[in-house]
């Protein structure tokens, strides 16, 4: 699938969305998407945090695995996880506004790792792009909209 890139502004300033986007542990209570997660590893966000995400998407539910593979605080990170024969990369950058708030920018993007996954990708990478590109705008919304409750 071609890597999806959605964009939003938000009123809250950096700092706060940063820390909205973060906050693991909340994430069921902001993300409409997210039904549940775990935190795997002690400790603040960063560098090799990992937890366990429950989404439903297409009416499906499904647990993912994922992995913060780089930061740069309350600038972006990026989100690695494998599964079902693929390897999907997320990245979140965060920007100051020239109006005080942010501009949060969000690329996700997936390659799959065996053939039976490329076959599939091929034959249903419209719809699961139009279906990735509508949880992130989601996503993000939920999360400007937290941001700027304060």
């Amino acid at each position: 699938m071609q890597d999806v890139e959605v964009r939003r502004h938000t009123a809250a300033p950096v700092q706060r969305v940063w820390d909205v986007a973060t906050d693991l542990a909340g994430a069921p209570q902001v993300i409409q998407g997210v039904d549940a997660v775990e935190v795997l590893t002690p400790g603040p966000f960063g560098l090799g945090t990992r937890w366990r995400e429950t989404r439903t998407m297409m009416g499906r539910s499904a647990t993912e695995e994922m992995t913060v593979t780089a930061v740069e605080p309350q600038r972006s990170y990026t989100v690695e996880a494998t599964s079902s024969g693929a390897h999907y990369v997320s990245t979140f950058a965060f920007a100051p506004s020239a109006d005080g708030g942010t501009d949060v920018t969000t690329t996700f993007g997936g390659r799959p790792t065996s053939t039976v996954a490329r076959v599939l990708g091929a034959v249903t990478a419209p719809l699961a792009r139009r279906a990735v590109t509508k949880a992130l705008e989601q996503d993000l919304g939920d999360i400007a909209e937290a941001a700027e409750r304060g």
